[in-house]
């Protein structure tokens, strides 16, 4: 995390841009910023690593930005999508390009670029190794400086897969790690339109990793509603019904069983915890079960013991 409301507040507008600027310089990457007159100043950037990828958030009144061929630092990709109602504009490989919100475009960092922004911007940065990103997709580069639009799918779950990464525990094991990093270059690989094997391999990778991780979260924020169903999440993730059974049937947990076990567990804990003064059958109800009987066989069934005796 690194804000502009961190710097002192005995400095002047100027002298806390030109701290700020000196700063990212030297700690994050050597590009030049321009900040409004007319505004106060002011900037936050928020990363998260995933091995050698960076996720990214930045936002705050920075109107454009500079990257000179004698202060190349980083010899990778950036992919840019926008957040504001605003429009990020530039120049890559000789293409000029114009990403309104929610669109995206992938640019290179060992070439020097210019953006211009509005006043008052967001943006979501995700960084790649350049050697990464070209072992899997070749012909990246003819895809430099190219829009994404808003409406792409394999955009949205990307955005939603990096969401994911960055709201959770940071990762510590090698596996979890390189297969995170495959799914993110597989998605950003669909999502610029990259040709050949790999845009074949991501579709069978990335897409269906990114489809499963939609459909978990879908089940994780909905499960205490009575009416959920695989044709509710599937109509809501515009996915087929079928789609997400063979999607769950991959994890070795059904629908209807990760249904039960989230409602079960959440039963438990307020068994346990909290909650203990609240009566079983309100506890049922209050973790999705409609019939009390059927609860109390599933609890038994599950952790050995009646609800009573969890208290």
């Amino acid at each position: 995390m690194f804000s502009s409301a961190r710097l002192s507040p005995h400095l002047d507008e100027r002298e806390r841009f030109s701290l700020w600027q000196n700063i990212h310089v030297a700690e994050i990457l050597s590009v030049e910023h321009g900040s409004p007159e007319n505004l106060p100043f002011e900037a936050s950037i928020e990363a998260t690593a995933v091995g050698s990828v960076v996720l990214g958030q930045m936002s705050g009144t920075i109107e454009h930005a500079t990257t000179k061929a004698s202060n190349i630092a980083n010899d990778g990709y950036l992919l840019l999508i926008n957040k504001a109602d605003t429009v990020l504009s530039g120049v890559q490989v000789g293409r000029e390009y114009a990403v309104g919100q929610g669109e995206a475009v992938l640019v290179t960092a060992s070439e020097a670029l210019k953006m211009t922004y509005a006043d008052s911007n967001a943006w979501t940065n995700v960084v790649i190794p350049r050697a990464i990103l070209l072992r899997a997709f070749p012909q990246i580069d003819d895809r430099l400086g190219l829009k994404i639009g808003a409406d792409s799918e394999a955009l949205d779950l990307l955005k939603r897969y990096c969401l994911l990464l960055e709201s959770g525990s940071p990762l510590a094991s090698a596996d979890l790690i390189t297969h995170a990093t495959d799914t993110i270059v597989d998605l950003i690989g669909l999502a610029t339109g990259a040709k050949g094997r790999a845009a074949e391999l991501a579709g069978l990778r990335g897409l269906r990793a990114a489809r499963l991780e939609a459909v978990l979260a879908r089940i994780a924020e909905d499960f205490i509603d009575p009416g959920i169903s695989a044709q509710s999440v599937a109509q809501q993730l515009g996915l087929s019904v079928r789609y997400v059974h063979d999607l769950l049937q991959e994890t070795g947990m059904s629908f209807s069983e990760r249904v039960l076990e989230l409602r079960l567990q959440s039963a438990h804990r307020m068994l346990s915890h909290k909650h203990s003064d609240m009566r079983v059958s309100d506890i049922a109800l209050t973790s999705g079960f409609s019939d009390v009987s059927y609860f109390n066989r599933c609890f038994r069934r599950r952790f050995g013991y009646t609800p009573t005796s969890a208290r």
